[in-house]
């Protein structure tokens, strides 16, 4: 499989299959295809597709198999980028549960729980989570920008919960409160913080979709 990045504020990945090659997306992200593309929507067993509903999550998988060499291209949902990533080199990596796009069949799709109380009761999308392992290349949508950091062991960032779009398995989820009640109350930056420790990489995204949506919701009068 060879792929090309294109477009600006909504970017798409273009991605060329030789004959038998396959696809997969779990949302309707496919934007165009050749003629000769097919398409087959599979669950992904019983297990997933039970956790998938408790998660909200698509219970389905849409695989995309090139009949003769063929194309497919796969869309952002929101303005941002999008990330080629290789799995399978001995770490996986956890994304937001909508940050997965598209990936080879190789790419292995999984729910995770951050198994921590405090993440658990306050985490919102940071509670569950995807973990994408076994081999092949997978596209991660981000909203906004990019801003990558590779943390040492031990090395900590504090980043809003919207913010993190994904992360190696190396490294370690907390959720933790803002000290001091006056923070908690005035400073507008709500009631807990997300802790990523080292080691591993991380990825942050700078316009996550949910702000976007607070912000908005802000300025939409209410009925009567």
């Amino acid at each position: 499989m060879q792929y090309e990045l294109k477009g600006g504020a909504f970017p798409v990945v273009e991605c060329r299959l030789q004959s038998g090659e396959q696809m997969i997306t779990e949302r309707g992200s496919m934007v165009w295809m050749s003629p000769n593309m097919s398409m087959e929507t599979k669950g992904g067993g019983l297990g997933k597709m039970f956790s998938k509903a408790l998660t909200g999550e698509s219970m389905f998988q849409n695989i995309y198999t090139a009949k003769g060499d063929g194309l497919i291209a796969f869309g952002c949902s929101f303005p941002g980028r999008i990330l080629p990533v290789e799995v399978g080199k001995g770490v996986d990596m956890i994304v937001q549960k909508r940050s997965f796009l598209a990936g080879e069949t190789g790419v292995e799709i999984s729910v995770t729980f951050n198994k921590k109380l405090g993440v658990g009761l306050f985490g919102g999308e940071g509670f569950i989570m995807q973990r994408l392992s076994g081999h092949g290349m997978a596209f991660i949508e981000i909203d906004g920008e990019l801003i990558e950091y590779n943390l040492a062991p031990g090395q900590q960032i504090v980043v809003d919960t919207g913010n993190v779009a994904g992360f190696e398995s190396t490294v370690t989820m907390d959720i933790r409160q803002v000290p001091g009640m006056k923070n908690k109350l005035l400073g507008g930056e709500g009631l807990f913080n997300t802790y990523l420790t080292g080691p591993g990489r991380v990825l942050l995204q700078t316009m996550p979709i949910s702000t976007v949506a607070s912000v908005v919701a802000g300025y939409i009068p209410s009925g009567n």
